[in-house]
């Protein structure tokens, strides 16, 4: 392909490559020079003096969220602004006052540690990607350095106007204007996969003026002025002029090379810089993903500022009563609490000032209570959460060996949010299917050929109960046992070995095969090892096509910028035959115009426009006199959507000069037009032209169920999920691969939601649009109140939605789409077809708005990326439509059969331990507060703490805060197989059981109960009792480190009997962090008392040697959980949730039991509809009301 020169040939015909002169008759309307198109470039002369005024910025980029500068204020606020963190930070800041119950460092050491982990993780992150940077920042490209030299340089330091000269298989540094390549035509292929997901080449082609610059020393006196649009995000327009020679010349998106775009197929290009750094359009897209927090972190917020106003108010009494008690302290002369000294202090304690003496208390006590809130709670949750994505990762029962692709979680924010899905919304190509498209019927000149059986088949003929022919009753062995051939599963004797010219209809035949070896953008590669060709084309599609082509006698094998060469099976000799066509026109694909068409001059001479398309535009632009076999070709189109099949309609027909020439002259100008309504008159051009057809057949292709997604669909319906797919295919195809997958069953009732009636349709055709908009609303509304007075009117049978796209643009409006809403939730399955990428986004910004439950979108496609973004979690799948919907989402896998284990096993498993860990958490520390709060009621709210300043610094950060994580990482309520094998065991997660307000009260109640028996146990054993052998009684100090004993062993030991699974590390982290305490008793009371304080061998001298110490801690930890042990024996017993229920079939060893089993499964939440599991209980209750009958 990127070979030596060829003869000149001017291209002013060409749609795609066009790049012709001007006329500049819509100069007028010009929109260069205006608002948003005032971009001036100096080609090839980036410093002079009129382009340094302009002061565009160098092609440096940077993705970083801070740099040496902004990182510490920046990410400080970014902390703070989280009211715990803010909290906690003016609690360390009073701690330098003489207000604080406790020394300054011990107070802000904690708060230093937990923020500074958190901005390291911040600083790491964020180091990762100036690493990135720093990579493409410095890659190298040649540019012009004068002189027409070219010399490396660093892409960070190329400046709008420089002249680049890329090679093969780099990227383009920069959004560059293509001037010329090593092609003679001055084109070059492009693939642009880093910008749209797209896998397919694209052909750009220069201007024609420019296209001579073939040298490096032809740029030596170049020179010309581009004025061109502004900077933005727009990836496929762009509004230009190139000044050159003093001669205008339009530019268009044709002559664009995008940043991050790769040259492929093509040795060299030369193009000019005109969008540098952030102003390039990859970069004007780089906005930031939308943030997504789950709904458990929303409602852990919640909860911080429950606890804030608890601890304002229990702040608030107990200064009220001190101040009372301060106000009552001396009378006459005698002091009540006389080891306050009233008579002799300061403002704290003087009755004289008492209401003083209580306000500045409460400053006291809101430093005091802190402890209420948990300040490693969000650091944990962070360390749990990165943790658990690894786990993900690494998961080999989600890893695709074929394609080397494992899961990924790109996001660790929502690990929990995969344990609560309650409605998936999924594309289907690609995501259901393999969207590896292969060739396997065709209907040509009224006859149907392809006996092969498709997935789709197979389901109907299951649900119907009617056997198959299998294609070895079919066709010989020779031709069933042939090679796999990627993109052709084709089996039909009449046609394949050249057989077809035998056929009645073989001229039809060989017009058939010919426009589809044609009709295309396919660039033929050959492998020079093999002689191979393999075509790298713009979809499965296509490839399927042009393979097709070439298994039926028609090998595409060459292409240039003015002809397809072809080998062709002449049906009069026999012999293979080389033909070549000259290439004219290329009119693409595109979504409104649901069709491609080329036109070519054959070898004979004759102007033929070969065209491809879906049958709702191609049969209404037919002539009267080629419509010969339409009746049977719809028939086979409707069989053939009814088999799950992709239909496209192919016709042809010839042009006269006369005609062409006109064609040629209006389309040129709208082409080389720059006014705002360029699109509408190369559409208006176009479709002139695009009428008359010949019909030839239409072609059917098979979009393959991926492996395990029947099965996967059913393990999720069982769990209770609700599943919608959004697809752009026909209703038809889309019910079937419903039927396929078992989202649609037999005896399910179908609510058909469309605006294809006859009376619609004859009104659309009059042209009245707002006649027909209030007809097609009308219809919409009466269709979705008779679908819910269906519902209503039936309580046992279940439904399915399906609903068109046309249908969706109204339903989908402000007084329709919550009826709708309330009609879609209450049915089984959903199924929209021929969406829009915009509306799929909307209905699921509908289902995640209206319901307020975790919505998961899942696709594989650029047109996936709205829904990704807009659902509360989106899942990429990594195919063969390209990365932007992985880039785009939150979770990557590489099959849909994979998201059972990832919703079922990791979702479920997160999302319990998530809750557990956050009711834990508070748990702990209303067990820690409130023994700390009862203390300060026990000595009349004095301000004095209960425990010594270390200790109650590192109690949340030491002795308590691993075995959370470690809850948080590896605990399992169920084994993974067990997971999915009683699926509705999810619905815990759906129905959030387990972080409930009734859970989260409860957990806080059994941190109430447990404070109060430890502080009550403790202080009412060692009150009145000698201590030691010399008769004396406990101080505030023994009595503090005893009670910080118990509440260290209780937390601790109520982890231990809280978790389910049991592992090394969690016995570390638990029995650890109660011999840390005992460690640090040690250490910290050996050093100087200057530091230690009251910890000075309190341990040695005092604890240790004393029995009633051992005896009371073993005393009060056993006491204080027996009431846990209670409650949780009678609710497993007697009032079971899910979960235990399948843990004691575990325990017993009935876990292969099926009757059990069944009798477990009983018990779900709510029964299944939808499924290969649902399917066979409707047959066994329809098999029961037979015999019953």
């Amino acid at each position: 392909m990127a070979g030596g020169r060829r003869k000149k040939i001017h291209f002013s015909k060409f749609f795609s490559f066009n790049c012709g002169k001007s006329s500049l008759q819509d100069e007028q309307q010009s929109q260069i020079g205006g608002p948003g198109f005032s971009r001036v470039v100096f080609a090839n002369d980036p410093a002079c003096f009129e382009a340094t005024n302009l002061n565009y910025g160098l092609n440096y980029v940077s993705t970083t969220k801070y740099n040496m500068a902004t990182f510490l204020p920046k990410s400080l606020f970014e902390q703070f602004r989280r009211v715990a963190n803010f909290y906690f930070l003016v609690t360390g800041c009073l701690a330098f006052t003489p207000l604080a119950p406790y020394g300054a460092v011990s107070a802000i050491l904690p708060l230093i540690v937990v923020i500074g982990a958190t901005m390291a993780k911040e600083a790491v992150e964020d180091w990762r990607r100036f690493q990135q940077d720093t990579e493409m920042n410095n890659r190298k490209v040649k540019f012009h350095r004068g002189d027409g030299t070219f010399e490396h340089t660093e892409w960070k330091k190329l400046r709008v106007g420089d002249i680049v000269k890329v090679e093969k298989d780099e990227f383009f540094p920069a959004d560059l204007i293509l001037l010329s390549s090593n092609y003679e035509e001055a084109i070059c292929y492009v693939e642009t996969m880093n910008l749209d997901g797209e896998t397919n080449l694209k052909m750009k082609q220069a201007l024609e003026v420019t296209s001579n610059l073939h040298d490096d020393s032809s740029f030596q006196n170049f020179k010309a002025i581009i004025k061109c649009e502004d900077p933005n995000a727009n990836l496929y327009t762009f509004v230009g002029s190139m000044d050159y020679q003093d001669q205008p010349y339009p530019l268009s998106p044709q002559q664009i090379l995008l940043r991050d775009s790769k040259l492929r197929n093509t040795e060299y290009i030369y193009g000019v810089v005109i969008f540098t750094g952030h102003d390039t359009k990859v970069m004007q897209n780089a906005t930031d993903p939308p943030s997504k927090r789950s709904k458990i972190e929303r409602k852990m917020d919640k909860l911080i500022y429950l606890l804030l106003s608890f601890l304002v108010v229990i702040a608030t009494i107990g200064s009220i009563i001190f101040g009372i008690k301060t106000h009552e302290d001396l009378n006459n002369g005698k002091m009540k609490r006389w080891y306050l000294r009233p008579d002799d202090t300061k403002v704290f304690y003087d009755p004289k000032r008492a209401p003083l003496a209580a306000i500045l208390h409460f400053l006291t006590a809101l430093m005091l209570y802190s402890y209420f809130i948990p300040i490693s709670l969000y650091v944990s949750i962070e360390i749990v959460k990165v943790l658990q994505t690894i786990f993900i990762n690494q998961d080999i029962e989600m890893y695709h060996e074929e394609s080397d692709k494992p899961a990924h979680a790109r996001t660790s924010n929502l690990t929990e949010e995969l344990g609560q899905v309650d409605t998936i919304l999924s594309d289907k190509t690609g995501t259901l299917t393999m969207n590896s498209m292969e060739f396997i019927k065709c209907s040509i000149a009224g006859t149907a050929y392809g006996r092969g059986v498709t997935e789709v088949e197979r389901a109907m003929a299951k649900r119907r109960g009617t056997p198959l022919v299998s294609e070895e009753e079919n066709e010989e062995d020779n031709v069933v046992n042939r090679p796999a051939i990627k993109g052709f599963n084709f089996i039909d004797g009449r046609v394949m070995n050249g057989n077809w010219v035998n056929e009645p209809y073989s001229e039809v035949i060989q017009k058939f095969f010919r426009l589809l070896a044609i009709c295309h953008t396919a660039i033929p590669e050959v492998d020079e090892a093999s002689g191979q060709i393999t075509y790298e084309a713009e979809s499965p599609d296509e490839a399927a096509f042009v393979i097709a082509a070439r298994e039926l006698g028609f090998k595409f094998y060459q292409r240039t910028q003015t002809a397809i060469s072809l080998y062709e099976l002449d049906p009069l000799t026999g012999n293979t035959v080389e033909r070549q066509y000259k290439l004219l026109n290329i009119l693409e694909f595109s979504s409104a115009r649901k069709r491609m068409s080329v036109i070519v001059q054959s070898p004979e001479g004759k102007l033929l426009l070969l065209s491809k398309g879906a049958d709702s535009v191609m049969f209404e632009r037919l002539s009267n006199e080629g419509r010969e076999f339409e009746e049977k070709t719809k028939e086979h189109i409707n069989e053939y959507a009814d088999a799950g099949l992709r239909t496209l309609v192919l016709a042809y027909r010839e042009l006269d000069e006369e005609e062409y020439e006109r064609f040629e002259k209006e389309f040129t100008e709208a082409k080389n037009s720059v006014s705002a309504d360029r699109d509408e008159k190369i559409d208006a051009a176009t479709d002139k032209i695009e009428k008359d057809f010949i019909l030839l057949g239409a072609t059917a292709v098979e979009d393959k169920l991926q492996n395990g997604v029947p099965e996967c669909i059913d393990k999720l319906a069982q769990a209770g999920i609700k599943i919608w797919v959004l697809t752009g295919d026909k209703m038809e195809t889309a019910i079937n691969i419903g039927f396929a997958s078992s989202l649609l069953r037999q005896g399910m009732k179908q609510i058909i939601i469309t605006l294809e009636t006859p009376d619609l349709i004859l009104l659309e055709k009059q042209g009245n649009k707002d006649a027909f908009a209030k007809a097609s609303k009308e219809s919409i509304t009466r269709q979705i109140n008779e679908g819910n007075k269906l519902l209503s009117s039936s309580t046992s049978e279940s439904f399915a939605l399906i609903i068109d796209g046309k249908s969706l643009t109204y339903a989908l409006e402000d007084d329709l789409k919550n009826l709708l809403l309330q009609l879609a939730i209450r049915c089984a399955s959903v199924i929209c077809c021929r969406s829009s990428p915009k509306q799929k986004a909307l209905v699921t910004r509908l289902v995640k708005t209206n319901t307020r439950k975790v919505t998961l979108g899942i696709g594989d496609g650029a047109n996936d990326v709205g829904m990704l973004q807009e659902a509360d979690i989106g899942i990429g799948i990594s195919g063969a439509e390209g990365m932007q919907a992985v880039m785009a989402s939150d979770v990557a896998i590489a099959q849909f059969r994979y998201l059972e284990r990832l919703l079922l096993v990791h979702g479920h498993w997160c999302y319990r331990r998530i809750s557990s860990m956050i009711c834990y958490f508070f748990y702990k520390n209303i067990t820690f507060g409130l023994t700390i709060f009862l203390y300060e009621a026990y000595t009349t709210f004095s301000g004095q703490p209960a425990y010594e300043d270390w200790s109650l610094s590192l109690y949340n950060v030491f002795f308590t805060s691993l075995p959370v994580v470690a809850l948080g990482v590896f605990d399992q309520d169920v084994s993974a197989r067990f997971c999915l094998k009683f699926p509705m065991l999810y619905q815990e997660g759906v129905q959030n059981l387990l972080f409930s307000w009734r859970r989260i009260i409860a957990w806080m109640f059994n941190g109430v109960i447990s404070a109060i028996m430890i502080f009550f146990f403790t202080t009412s054993i060692y009150e009145h009792q000698a201590f030691r052998k010399g008769g004396e009684v406990v101080d505030r100090s023994i009595l503090g480190f005893a009670m910080y004993t118990s509440v260290v062993w209780v937390v601790n030991c109520q982890m231990a009997v809280s978790v389910s699974y049991f592992t090394l590390i969690q016995h570390i982290f638990i029995w650890g962090g109660i011999a840390l305490w005992y460690i640090f008793l040690l250490i910290y009371g050996a050093i100087n008392p200057i530091i230690s304080t009251i910890a000075y061998q309190v341990f040695i001298e005092t604890l240790a040697p004393t029995p009633s110490f051992w005896i009371t801690t073993l005393f009060v930890v056993i006491s204080t959980l027996i009431p846990y042990f209670m409650f949780t024996a009678i609710q497993t017993r007697f009032f079971p949730m899910y979960h235990n229920m399948i843990q004691w079939i575990r325990f017993d060893g009935k876990g292969d039991d099926p009757e059990y089993c069944q009798v477990v499964r009983q018990r779900s939440v709510r029964p299944t509809t939808v499924g290969v599991s649902a399917r066979l209980d409707a047959k066994f209750i329809l098999g029961s009301m037979e015999k019953q009958l």
